[in-house]
């Protein structure tokens, strides 16, 4: 029943992360306005707006103007996915301070998603969803902290802002904005605190260059991209925290395992 219910709630979600993403661009009222084609701007109606199904049913065009619509359904379906798989294999369990943390880390999953899909459409992170994402960040330290009185947490995600964060900071000054985005240097600080320890944060790095290389590797080698080409680093962060929240203990424990430690 709870995974049903994630499912449900999280294609709702996923479809208001299509429509939220393209207002927050247009710089719409997201609240007060309907939703629109951005082609004819016939305002849709309930038909048109059914998770999944009324893409499918339209055959990914417009019902009035049949121009295609530019919202993907993937999105509408990762949403739920993504809640699904953090259920599955949520490690800090459904009571006390592992229900209070899994019920925040569904609200950071889709403030994850909005900001992925916003960085690879137009390369930025915007701040009207990165700060609501720290501010999430923050209360599930501090709210964590209240649960277990664990200093050695409180620290541990102190240190995981420096070594993200500040490392991205760095590269930032160093390469003159070159390198890297300063959206990417305020997005560490909200991973940093979830990953609430500096072995965690080193793992969100190094699991955001690893599929950074995995993504790029077949660009290069096909010609659809060079050195010099730029890639969103935001929805690689977003996944490395996303694999070190879930198995990052489970990975710790199996490359120990193979250093017979």
């Amino acid at each position: 029943m709870i995974v049903l219910a994630l499912i449900g709630l999280g294609l709702c979600l996923g479809s208001f992360v299509n429509a939220f993403v393209w207002r927050l661009h247009e710089r719409r009222d997201w609240v007060k306005e309907r939703s629109e084609c951005p082609h004819c701007h016939h305002v849709l109606g309930v038909l048109d707006l059914i998770p999944v199904a009324s893409w499918l049913s339209l055959r990914g065009k417009c019902r009035y103007c049949h121009k295609p619509i530019p919202d993907s359904p993937i999105v509408e379906v990762l949403v739920p996915t993504l809640f699904v798989i953090s259920y599955l294999f949520w490690p800090g369990g459904f009571v006390g301070v592992g229900l209070f943390q899994f019920v925040v880390w569904l609200a950071c999953v889709l403030l994850f998603v909005i900001l992925a899909v916003y960085d690879l459409k137009w390369f930025l992170l915007p701040d009207k969803v990165v700060w609501p994402l720290t501010g999430l960040a923050v209360v599930y330290t501090v709210g964590t902290f209240f649960y277990t009185y664990d200093v050695q947490s409180l620290l541990g995600s102190l240190a995981g802002v420096i070594i993200i964060s500040g490392l991205f900071y760095a590269l930032y000054k160093i390469s003159k904005q070159k390198w890297i985005g300063f959206g990417d240097v305020k997005l560490g600080i909200p991973l940093g605190l979830l990953a609430s320890s500096a072995l965690s944060a080193c793992m969100v790095l190094f699991f955001a260059s690893f599929i950074g290389v995995l993504a790029s590797l077949p660009l290069m080698i096909t010609g659809r991209a060079s050195r010099k080409t730029k890639l969103p680093f935001g929805p690689l962060l977003i996944a490395g925290i996303f694999i070190v929240q879930l198995f990052g203990g489970h990975i710790l424990s199996w490359y120990l395992g193979i250093l017979g430690i």
